[in-house]
């Protein structure tokens, strides 16, 4: 009497499919691409170009201390529209209160007026802050500016 064997592991596959592995990542690098510019702290503003800006790395900072100046005048504390700059000094203030490290770092439009962006640096000051940051943005390099001739010089 002979046995019968059953030989079930001749039909298995041992190769792996990537294709659904492919198909997540794809959609994982889309979200992240989608998300990611929705990460920004604070309000979007169009600062000032600047050819060599100073890193400033603790701005990026989940605690980071951001205060916004429009174009308008509007004034922001992080995502909060304050309405003028003295209501920045009590708000300033509040936060800082345990922290080590007192750093306010500055968003000014590029066509702010002056004078809002003082006032806003007095307030910030005035709350006891020891250094205020200006941010602002590295400027695009341009390959070499065109130039105005000169006109010749001489005399007759």
């Amino acid at each position: 009497m002979a046995m019968a064997q059953r030989n079930e592991g001749a039909k298995t596959v041992s190769n792996i499919n990537v294709t659904p592995m492919v198909d997540v990542m794809l959609v994982l690098l889309i979200i992240f691409m989608v998300i990611t510019p929705m990460l920004q702290k604070g309000v979007s503003v169009d600062m000032a170009k600047v050819n060599n800006p100073v890193a400033m790395q603790d701005a990026d900072k989940e605690d980071a201390l951001l205060v916004s100046v429009m174009r308008n005048g509007d004034i922001f504390f992080g995502t909060d529209k304050l309405p003028s700059a003295d209501g920045l000094t009590s708000k300033v203030k509040d936060r800082l209160t345990n922290k080590v490290n007192k750093t306010v770092y500055v968003k000014a439009d590029a066509r702010a007026h002056y004078g809002d962006v003082v006032k806003v640096v007095d307030a910030v000051r005035s709350a006891g802050v020891d250094d205020v940051g200006l941010l602002t943005e590295q400027r695009k390099s341009t390959p070499n500016p065109p130039t105005t001739p000169t006109p010749p010089t001489g005399g007759q």
